[in-house]
């Protein structure tokens, strides 16, 4: 048997991952993940199809593991969205579409 620090470290992403966001296409919330194999300061934020900022959805400090962020775009028209995450040196950004 394993101990629970055992455990949980099994359970730590081997690097940082952004996951697609599910479901996509949404309307009008949806689940974006990321991963992080430790503690470190995140910022994921939301474009439009123009590159214009839409909204900041994580902004700070996150101990290692996953996580999940739910987006209520209720507010938002219809479209083309990209989501990008940045923490470290590491930076993705990803495509998502909303339909009203």
């Amino acid at each position: 048997r394993r101990n629970h620090e055992e455990t949980a470290e099994l359970m730590l992403p081997k690097s940082v991952f952004l996951a697609e966001n599910y479901p996509n296409p949404f309307n009008p919330t949806t689940t974006i993940s990321f991963g992080l194999p430790e503690a470190g300061q995140v910022g994921l934020q939301v474009y439009d199809i123009r590159g214009r900022l839409v909204l900041s959805l994580a902004e700070g400090f996150y101990p290692a593991g996953q996580h999940d962020l739910l987006l209520d775009a209720s507010q938002l028209s219809s479209g083309t969205y990209f989501y990008s995450i940045q923490t470290g040196s590491f930076k993705e950004i990803k495509r998502m579409l909303l339909l009203k």
